[in-house]
C-alpha cells in the first residue's frame, strides 16, 4: 500500500437511498389497482426487505437515508423520464395530465432530494459515495439466481470500481460463503438513479453504487438487521481505510 496521502475515493460523505422502500398507492389512484393485492405484495410492488436494511445501515453508519415508499407500479422513480417502464400497465394509460401530476408529486421529489443532497455536499468541497439499496428475487423466469449480493457500478469510473473491489473483499471476509458479484443481476450502467447522478456529477466528486440483495436473505426483520450490519460494517471498513492505508473517521457531516 502506498503511504503518499489519502486515497482519493475515501469520501467525507456517504448517502444511502431506497427507491422502492414501500408499495404505497395514494388514495386518489387506488381505483386503478383494485384486485391487485397479490401483485402489490410481490417483488413488483416494492423491493422486499430493503427498508429494514437501509434503516439499519443508516443507524450503524450514522448517515442520511433518503427513501420513497410510493409504489413503483404508480411511477418508477428509478427510471428516467421517457423510459418505457416509467409507468406500469396500471398507470401508463392515464391521461397525460394525470401522469404529469404523478411525476410532479411522487417522482420528482425523491430524485430532486437526492440530487440536492449530493449537490450540497459537493459544493461544500466533499466527495460523495451514494449507495442505493435494492433487492432481487431468488428465482427469475424459472432459473435460480446464483448470487447473494450484487454490486452495480460503472466500470469506467475508477472510484466506483475501487470501492466495489474492496467492499466485496470485506463482505466475503466478514461472512464466508457470501456470493458477491459485480454488475449482476443487472448492469450498473443501465438506466437508473445512480446513472442519472453520474450524468450530473463528475467522477472526481461522485461514486454511485446500487447494492442488490437476494430477497430470500432479508424476508424477516432480524435478517434485515443482520444484513444491514454486514453491509454497513464492511462498507465502513472500506471507507475508513482505502488502498492508501490511511484510516479516517467516516461520518455524515454534522453527525445528524
Amino acid at each position: 500500500m502506498s503511504g503518499d496521502g489519502p486515497h482519493p475515493w475515501r469520501p467525507t460523505r456517504l448517502l444511502l437511498t431506497c427507491e422502492h422502500a414501500g408499495r404505497e398507492i395514494p388514495s386518489e389512484y387506488r381505483k386503478h389497482f383494485r384486485g391487485t393485492g397479490g401483485v402489490l405484495r410481490s417483488h413488483r410492488g416494492s423491493d422486499i426487505g430493503t427498508l429494514g436494511v437501509g434503516i439499519r445501515m443508516a443507524a450503524v453508519l450514522s448517515v442520511p437515508l433518503i427513501i420513497t415508499t410510493i409504489c413503483r407500479l404508480l411511477v418508477e422513480v428509478n427510471r428516467s423520464l421517457g423510459h418505457p417502464e416509467l409507468f406500469s400497465e396500471y398507470t401508463r394509460g392515464l391521461p397525460a395530465s394525470e401522469r404529469s401530476d404523478i411525476i410532479d408529486r411522487y417522482y420528482r421529489p425523491h430524485r430532486e432530494c437526492v440530487a440536492q443532497a449530493i449537490d450540497d455536499a459537493t459544493q461544500a468541497g466533499h466527495r460523495v459515495v451514494h449507495i442505493g439499496v435494492h433487492s432481487f428475487t431468488d428465482v427469475w423466469q424459472g432459473a435460480t439466481r446464483k448470487l447473494d449480493i450484487g454490486l452495480l457500478f460503472d466500470p469506467e469510473r475508477a472510484g466506483e470500481s475501487e470501492v466495489c473491489d474492496a467492499w466485496r473483499v470485506a463482505m466475503e471476509n466478514a461472512e464466508k460463503g457470501m456470493r458477491v458479484r459485480f454488475n449482476e443481476p443487472y448492469l450498473g450502467i443501465d438506466d437508473g438513479l445512480t446513472t442519472a447522478m453520474r450524468n450530473r456529477f463528475s467522477g472526481d466528486v461522485y461514486a454511485g453504487v446500487e447494492v442488490e440483495i437476494r430477497q430470500g436473505l432479508i424476508l424477516r426483520s432480524r435478517d434485515q438487521r443482520r444484513m444491514g450490519d454486514l453491509l454497513a460494517g464492511s462498507l465502513q471498513t472500506v471507507l475508513q481505510c482505502g488502498k492508501s492505508g490511511v484510516a479516517s473517521p467516516f461520518r455524515a457531516d454534522g453527525n445528524r
